[in-house]
């Protein structure tokens, strides 16, 4: 079993750095989100049933599957908030983006990155 967990803990981590990888790479913010939720909840879920298999206890495999269900409930909706604050608040599309699907659907603001200011 300690094989098995040993695939199961590479397999997450190696998709956590793929997503790291994309958050970094990608060209705009939407993209980015894109691979930090997607990404991150199947590295993560890899990861977690890689610690069951190493315990292999009932209680163990208990917390790994409500820890996993939790991830897949709140990634992805704070994923799709978390994009639909930045395309209403104006954060700009990538310059290939071909459609804009939501142009008719949500208002879309003008994002203006203002210069910090000391308020000393």
């Amino acid at each position: 079993m300690l094989w098995l967990s040993a695939v199961f803990l590479l397999a997450g981590s190696l998709l956590c750095l793929i997503a790291a990888v994309g958050v970094l790479r990608l060209q705009d913010f939407f993209m980015r989100t894109h691979a930090a939720t997607k990404a991150g909840v199947a590295g993560c879920g890899l990861f977690l049933i890689g610690v069951g298999c190493a315990d292999n206890t009932l209680g163990t495999w208990i917390k790994v599957g409500v820890a996993i269900v939790f991830l897949l409930v709140t990634t992805p909706l704070s994923g799709h908030l978390l994009g639909r604050a930045g395309y209403v608040g104006g954060v700009p599309l990538w310059k290939g983006t071909r459609t804009d699907a939501l142009h008719d659907e949500l208002p879309r603001g003008t994002f203006e990155a203002q210069e910090k200011t000391d308020t000393r």
